[in-house]
């Protein structure tokens, strides 16, 4: 199922569009200037780790034959592109925007870069490509990052230094758009396009997550700076949803990539960007922290305040770590009774310290901190909400011991996962550097990494132990690690004998 084409149905875009559409309409329109944008091209703007094929792929520009790429949001590069276009320009002259790439054979006007890791080295050089990685991600800061040039045969992959985040005054701009907030009415006698469903009546309060998960690809698209809308922006979306014929005084989300992510980590990012080589919530919340929640809990007031709204939910995520290093609970207590819809989904994704170390995620015990408090507020005020864990199985850094571990963890809180997110290598993310080399980037050491089907699939299972169709894989997963003392009748075992 496609829930982003007409009525669901799949086959109707190809694989790799970006490259097909690109060089289709180079076939068809000659040498006009074709400009990559979106998180495609985002993540596969320089050499890169394709899963689907299982090797390096260079950058998206050389196979897809593009001038340009735009990477991350865009909104100031389109501008600046465009200007100089109208303005004569000819594309292979844009090469100074900030937030682009280009192709060149020439790097006289490259501004003191850094020279990557060749295409060709990378490829015969896993060491080679971590090594690229570090040097990227420690780049992505667009107050201090520099010009990047991986050399790829008799060309230079030139990436510019990240956009300046927009101000709020730019951002809402962005957002007073009339946007008609649906699909082409082309679509309708086609059955429509399920997915919008979801976000019709969802609002964007802001952009960026500082949360630095390693499989996540927002830091290198959106970036680690939160760019917030002002409350007045929001609010005057919100009013004119209320007049929308079909809506039934229900908003979806208010949030963005990370919901109680509403304002920056902490003064020093507005003016220096992020840190190179430190996390603000990983291994612990920094000290220069701000973990205020004041501003998102007034918005949140206001809304609940407009006539026509019945009620506001939150379902972009929220990040529990960052709720506990706030130490006033009263956004909390009214996440719990405004902003709950019976159930509340969190992503603590492992229990195991030697994963959630490598997934850049706090230890289980600060998520047990977290649900001790969560339903000591449930309780507080006579609620009777659930919780609902994401676990994710086949990460770098898990094996059947830790596997188990989360398995165990599972039965000891008496849930019964209806789904489970297995690893997929996304290109951009360190995690994915992680599965590729079988290095951790930061550290160049070995990691573990859970490659071959079978083990990915012993490892799901391990989550899932209580389906009868699991049970065969379970027992394998068990005898294989040496935990036959988890087959059995005892209360602590996770599946009986069966002959």
């Amino acid at each position: 199922k496609d829930d982003y084409s007409p009525a669901g149905k799949t086959g109707f875009r190809p694989d790799r569009a970006t490259i097909v559409y690109s060089q289709k309409i180079r076939e068809v329109y000659g040498d006009i200037p074709i400009i990559l944008g979106g998180i495609e091209a985002s993540l596969r703007r320089l050499a890169h780790y394709d899963y689907w094929e299982n090797r390096l792929r260079p950058s998206l520009l050389l196979d897809s034959g593009a001038d340009l790429i735009v990477y991350g949001m865009g909104e100031k590069a389109i501008g600046e592109i465009a200007d100089a276009l109208q303005g004569g320009l000819d594309i292979k002259d844009i090469i100074y925007v900030n937030g682009t790439v280009f192709k060149t054979n020439n790097l006289q006007y490259a501004y003191q870069p850094i020279i990557l890791p060749s295409y060709q080295e990378i490829k015969v050089s896993k060491e080679k490509f971590a090594e690229s990685y570090i040097i990227q991600y420690q780049n992505y800061n667009p107050f201090q990052g520099k010009v990047l040039v991986e050399p790829t045969g008799d060309l230079y992959i030139v990436q510019n230094p990240p956009s300046i985040p927009l101000t709020q005054k730019e951002i809402d701009e962005i957002y007073s758009f009339p946007y008609i907030r649906t699909y082409h009415p082309g679509y309708e006698k086609y059955g429509g396009i399920p997915a919008i469903k979801e976000v019709r009546f969802s609002v964007t309060s802001h952009r960026g997550c500082f949360g630095g998960c390693s499989f996540c690809s927002l830091s290198s698209h959106q970036g680690r700076i939160i760019q917030s809308r002002s409350q007045e922006s929001i609010l005057k979306e919100i009013e004119e949803l209320t007049h929308f014929p079909d809506f039934k005084g229900y908003i979806h989300d208010v949030g963005g990539p990370t919901a109680n992510f509403f304002q920056p980590a902490c003064q020093k990012q507005l003016d220096q960007g992020t840190c190179e080589k430190r996390q603000c919530l990983f291994p612990r919340p920094c000290s220069q922290l701000n973990s205020d929640h004041h501003d998102f809990l007034e918005l949140l007031r206001k809304i609940r305040q407009i006539p026509g709204i019945k009620k506001v939910f939150i379902r972009s995520g929220i990040r529990f770590d960052y709720l506990l290093a706030d130490q006033n609970d009263t956004f909390f207590e009214e996440l719990c009774i405004h902003h709950v819809s019976g159930q509340l989904k969190v992503a603590p994704e492992h229990v195991s310290n030697q994963v959630l170390e490598k997934m850049g995620k706090p230890g289980k015990e600060v998520y047990d901190q977290f649900v001790k408090k969560y339903f000591e507020i449930n309780k507080k005020h006579h609620l009777k909400h659930y919780l609902v864990p994401y676990f994710m199985s086949s990460h770098p850094g898990s094996d059947l011991k830790t596997a188990i571990e989360l398995a165990e963890y599972v039965r000891n809180i008496g849930y019964n996962p209806e789904q489970v997110q297995d690893f997929y290598p996304t290109p951009g993310t360190l995690s994915t550097a992680m599965y590729y080399t079988e290095l951790d980037p930061r550290t160049m050491k070995k990691v573990y990494v859970p490659k071959s089907p079978h083990e990915k699939a012993l490892q799901r299972a391990l989550i899932q132990y209580r389906r009868p169709e699991n049970h065969r894989l379970v027992k394998e997963a068990l005898l294989k690690a040496g935990r036959s003392d988890l087959i059995g009748y005892g209360k602590k075992c996770l599946i009986r004998p069966k002959v």
